[in-house]
């Protein structure tokens, strides 16, 4: 087991009540954690009262994050699984491994008494939970080993770790303090990242504020983001080029918008491997375009006759009497706000396009769509086809809202075209793992 400088001088001067380490991905923050410390915290503190607990955003990602990083060094000899107690078995002793991003979700152990906490994804949670914690680490010997990546600055765990008064060491981290990653990769990650609020939180470490355009790579160029889709391929062509049978799979988001925004259509491609994330064509309709009401039969009408322009220009199809047997347009993704309107959807596309399935978005965290479309941008797999002029000017004119002063929130207020983002973003949330692939070590 190779350990870096810092991740020793962790383990050197990790004595205090509250330990935690901040900083960059990828950094070794968790690896140290995984590989020493929590074995060790909990083989020091067996047969003594009280809990051990693993608190993570949830029981999920303390499974992909905690637990079977330790497996691996360990083995599954050592390191249980969660069972339907909440219960792991590591190192012989019974440890809690509870999802905190809801109060409700850790009611087990209120009122317990904690020896022992690992907490993963700490600036994750929800802040009640942490208040729960304080308290609850109450024996002579308890203490507490976490990570976390930075957010903004007024953050309520920023505000706990700069409390001078409480026993607390806190170990910072930058990219840079991993030297077992390879120099291309860092260098790749920082080219993703640059220019954005990501590269001083996750390359630097920075508990920095959101500010500005949220894609700025994009809104400083968006002709170097221009690509075709052709069936044969040009030398000639000023534009990235892709085949049309290049494109595996395309599917389409619709995002459902009030009176004071609009309804907005997407279509989305990728080419095999999720390699190149194409967005192909989008239209933004406004309620009251066309001197009339878009009431549920229009906006049926008008997204039918949108899957099929798609078709037309981009599909690869093949038909066998006159029937479709085989479309590579897929898919279709609705806000799941608006049920009605979605089910309506479903069913024209169903009676037009019978082969495609059409379900409601996840609608995952605004932040976390943002981050995989900041990354896919920056690391050049983000195209967009000159039928996107709604979402072109949607990614150029984003930013952050600069009222909203503890938290990181697009602005939302009419001015920006939020609706043709959110339609984009239904296409790619389900696959952003595969997108990113990685699972980064917080």
């Amino acid at each position: 087991m190779q350990l870096s400088r810092k991740q020793n001088e962790y383990i050197v001067n990790a004595t205090h009540r509250w330990n935690i380490k901040s900083g960059a991905v990828r950094s070794g923050k968790s690896y140290v954690d995984t590989a020493f410390v929590i074995p060790f915290r909990i083989r020091e503190r067996a047969g003594k009262p009280g809990l051990n607990v693993i608190l993570g955003v949830s029981k999920e990602s303390i499974e992909r994050n905690v637990l079977q990083p330790m497996r691996e060094i360990y083995t599954d000899t050592l390191i249980g699984t969660i069972n339907n107690r909440n219960v792991a078995k590591i190192c012989g002793e019974d440890v809690y491994c509870l999802g905190a991003e809801k109060i409700s979700q850790v009611a087990k152990i209120q009122g317990s008494s904690i020896k022992y906490c690992y907490g993963d994804e700490i600036a994750k949670w929800n802040k009640e939970v942490f208040q729960m914690l304080k308290s609850r680490l109450d024996k002579p010997y308890s203490c507490f080993d976490g990570s976390c990546n930075p957010e903004h600055p007024t953050h309520w765990l920023k505000e706990f770790l700069d409390n001078p008064e409480l026993d607390i060491y806190l170990q910072k981290y930058t990219i840079f303090d991993n030297p077992y990653l390879p120099d291309e990769f860092v260098e790749q990650l920082c080219k993703e990242y640059e220019g954005t609020i990501y590269y001083d939180r996750l390359i630097l470490g920075l508990w920095k504020r959101a500010a500005g355009a949220i894609y700025k790579k994009f809104a400083d160029n968006p002709e170097s983001f221009r690509c075709e889709v052709v069936d044969n391929l040009s030398p000639d062509s000023d534009y990235k080029q892709f085949r049309k049978e290049d494109i595996v799979s395309i599917e389409l988001g619709i995002d459902f918008g009030g009176n004071q925004s609009g309804h907005a259509f997407v279509a989305r491609g990728y080419t095999d491997g999720f390699k190149e994330v194409i967005a192909l064509k989008s239209k933004r309709i406004m309620a009251r375009d066309e001197n009339e009401e878009i009431d549920s039969n229009r906006l049926d009408e008008l997204f039918c006759g949108f899957v099929q322009d798609v078709i037309d220009k981009y599909a690869v199809v093949s038909k066998h009497s006159g029937y479709v047997e085989y479309c590579n347009v897929e898919s279709v993704f609705w806000d799941n706000a608006e049920t009605v309107l979605g089910n309506s959807i479903r069913n024209a596309v169903d009676r037009r396009f019978p082969w495609m399935s059409v379900r409601p978005a996840k609608k995952k965290q605004i932040n976390d769509r943002i981050r995989c479309t900041v990354r896919l941008m920056g690391a050049g797999r983000f195209f967009i086809t000159d039928d996107c002029e709604s979402l072109q000017i949607a990614f150029s004119d984003a930013v952050w809202d600069q009222e909203k002063k503890d938290k990181d929130e697009r602005l939302d207020d009419g001015s920006t075209d939020i609706d043709s983002l959110d339609a984009f973003e239904y296409t790619i949330e389900r696959d952003m793992r595969d997108l990113i692939q990685e699972v980064e070590d917080v």
